[in-house]
């Protein structure tokens, strides 16, 4: 049997079997899971003429759907304040389920921690962006963010928690 050829690229079959010996990536689906914008001084908001200070907030949360599938939530809340006034609050959360397979653990964290909130962000700042310019305000786009610095820290803030924990337990123990 000879192997078929789809616009140039392999047949699934040999697609399956070539992946089968390494790590394997897919995008099985990308969706808005909450959306929330608010204006809460109403119409006031419109006329405030200080300037504005902008506050974002960023999460992120992963959950194992089964053994190689993961919904990975990217949560942002923008909070525009002018004064003690809240002009708008924008909450977003992008979700994803991602299939992994063959990634050691280590690989596997770095990319549910990494990989997959990259491929959400450009959603969700979309997503933003049309929600703030649709509440009749001006346009405005969330800047890259840096998810591989984000997790670097992550994994130092653990590590340091980490050892803390050790230090204490090794001095209840000597204490003992």
């Amino acid at each position: 049997m000879s192997e078929e050829t789809l616009n140039g690229a392999a047949a699934p079959e040999a697609a399956t079997d070539a992946t089968a010996t390494g790590p394997a990536f897919t995008v099985e689906k990308i969706y808005a899971k909450d959306v929330s914008f608010e204006v809460p001084a109403g119409p006031a908001a419109f006329s405030e003429q200080t300037q504005p200070q902008l506050q974002m907030n960023l999460n992120q949360s992963v959950q194992r759907i089964n053994d190689n599938a993961y919904e990975v939530t990217l949560g942002i809340t923008l909070t525009c304040n002018a004064g003690d006034k809240a002009l708008y609050v924008v909450e977003v959360k992008q979700a994803g389920v991602f299939s992994l397979s063959g990634f050691e653990p280590a690989q596997l964290d770095g990319m549910l921690g990494t990989h997959c909130p990259n491929v959400l962000y450009p959603y969700a700042r979309q997503l933003i962006s049309s929600l703030v310019q649709s509440g009749g305000f001006p346009p405005f786009f969330l800047q890259p963010i840096n998810f591989d610095a984000l997790y670097a820290e992550g994994l130092r803030q653990r590590a340091a928690k980490q050892a803390e924990g050790l230090a204490a337990d090794a001095e209840t123990a000597g204490n003992a």
